[in-house]
């Protein structure tokens, strides 16, 4: 537990555990259906693995998670935290829209939308695309989305599989596009963004991915007479 507010106020309590760095992230990452220790470091990369065991034995000992030999599952105290993370998703998207440069993560993009895969839309053979970001770090320019037999992988290295189809955009614009800021068709017929493959992948690929949950929260797009952001 995180140091003591030494309040009797029921939101004092909670974040003693909840306003540790990383941990409300971690919440997000189990209930997204992530249970191993891999599985959840991939939704926080840039989290040490020292700091995330001590994290997750933290919610273990509090009661939000238990571990069941070698994964992490939520209790129902830690289910019960569901729509605390997914309102402050909502507030995040509505209220906060600015992303700096340090804030878009290639492999935390990969991971969100390899959990997000319309499995029924994509074809029934081994499919791989290949992501390339020509404004990143060649180290982290080129990333590979395997699909086969109703599962998925992200791999930061050429598997060796023969690629289906490849999109290249710049990492913001895919970002965009993955939060629902930029429509996938906006995109492409702006060149933000490049498919290239035979041409029923490439007709298709949009819609073998559901936008992230929180792509359609209204953004605020106007100033009131105070200079405030409005909703829209």
């Amino acid at each position: 537990m995180g140091a003591s507010y030494y309040q009797f106020c029921p939101v004092a309590k909670a974040m003693e555990l909840l306003d540790e760095r990383w941990t409300l992230l971690i919440v997000r990452e189990l209930l997204s259906g992530s249970e191993h220790f891999n599985e959840v470091r991939r939704g926080v990369p840039r989290m040490s693995p020292t700091l995330l065991s001590k994290r997750l034995n933290q919610l273990v000992r509090a009661g939000v998670a238990e571990k069941k030999d070698d994964r992490y599952v939520l209790t129902p105290a830690g289910k019960e935290l569901r729509p605390v993370v997914d309102a402050l998703a909502v507030w995040g998207v509505r209220w906060i829209g600015e992303l700096g440069d340090q804030d878009l993560d290639p492999k935390l993009l990969l991971w969100d939308m390899r959990r997000n895969i319309t499995l029924d839309a994509i074809p029934d053979t081994r499919t791989v695309i290949l992501f390339v970001f020509p404004d990143v770090q060649p180290r982290n320019r080129h990333w590979w989305l395997v699909m086969n037999a109703g599962a998925a992988d992200v791999c930061d290295t050429d598997p060796g599989y023969e690629v289906s189809v490849t999109v290249t955009a710049d990492l913001r614009h895919m970002v965009r596009i993955w939060r629902g800021d930029t429509p996938w068709q906006d995109a492409l017929r702006s060149g933000a963004i490049d498919i290239q493959g035979p041409e029923p992948l490439r007709r298709t690929l949009p819609t073998w991915f559901a936008l992230s949950p929180f792509a359609t929260i209204p953004r605020p797009t106007v100033h009131d007479a105070g200079g405030a952001l409005q909703a829209r």
